[in-house]
């Protein structure tokens, strides 16, 4: 009995599908073997998705995927890892869902970043009705700082920490950033957020926060990253 060819070279064309001598006058995409398509499996768990006005990324020969709580309608893509990773943070969400008078998410920052980058991702969050506690609003001149932090922590759903080279540079010498890491830490609902630095530079200097898996603007935009915290808090 003539073999299909499809496990080994796939049926992409119908060239390559009359070539086959077991699957030779068939419809392409079958094989002899029932179990077979025209894209062998490791293909088709790989898609390809084009970048949409809304900021979502070019995913090419990487796996994607959806969580339940991301929108059909949405234009960013998650991988795997980012599912796995976001899951625990969006229970933790749904659990405290019926708490009233919380902010979305509690943004941590170097202090030399309040003017800067972590003002554009407050921004755009704010943008996407995501309501956020972030030092240069919420801490009124004269007051307290680890008082209004703390209080800031207690009355949000997230944490989000936005790792920079400022920010790797504030834990070294164990400043306010630092307590409010030590704070956050305690709590499963962190997303780290790595911008212009790296995780391994993260972890030399905190193996815990480096090793709380988050989102990277060296794999995605700041709006995708934005986009994907949006969801991730929607209720």
């Amino acid at each position: 009995m003539a073999r299909c060819t499809a496990p080994v070279e796939g049926h992409r064309t119908a060239s390559g599908a009359a070539a086959c001598p077991a699957c030779r006058g068939r419809r392409l995409g079958y094989g002899s073997h029932g179990g077979y398509s025209s894209y062998p499996s490791y293909f088709r768990s790989y898609s390809s998705i084009s970048p949409s006005s809304g900021g979502g990324q070019s995913v090419s020969g990487s796996s994607s995927s959806r969580p339940r709580w991301s929108p059909t309608s949405s234009s960013v893509v998650y991988t795997p890892a980012q599912v796995r990773s976001l899951t625990p943070v969006r229970e933790g969400v749904e659990r405290r869902a019926s708490i009233s008078d919380l902010r979305d998410v509690f943004l941590c920052h170097a202090w030399d970043d309040r003017r800067g980058v972590a003002k554009e991702l407050h921004d755009l969050l704010e943008t996407l009705g995501v309501s956020v506690w972030f030092s240069e609003k919420d801490v009124l001149l004269g007051s307290p700082l680890l008082r209004e932090i703390d209080k800031g922590l207690a009355k949000s759903r997230v944490g989000i920490v936005l790792v920079t080279t400022a920010f790797l540079n504030r834990i070294r010498g164990e400043g306010i950033a630092e307590k409010e890491l030590s704070a956050l830490l305690a709590r499963d609902l962190l997303v780290p957020i790595v911008h212009e630095t790296t995780y391994e530079a993260l972890r030399e200097v905190s193996p815990l926060l480096g090793s709380r898996s988050g989102l990277s603007t060296a794999e995605e935009p700041m709006n995708s990253v934005a986009t994907k915290l949006a969801e991730l808090v929607a209720l």
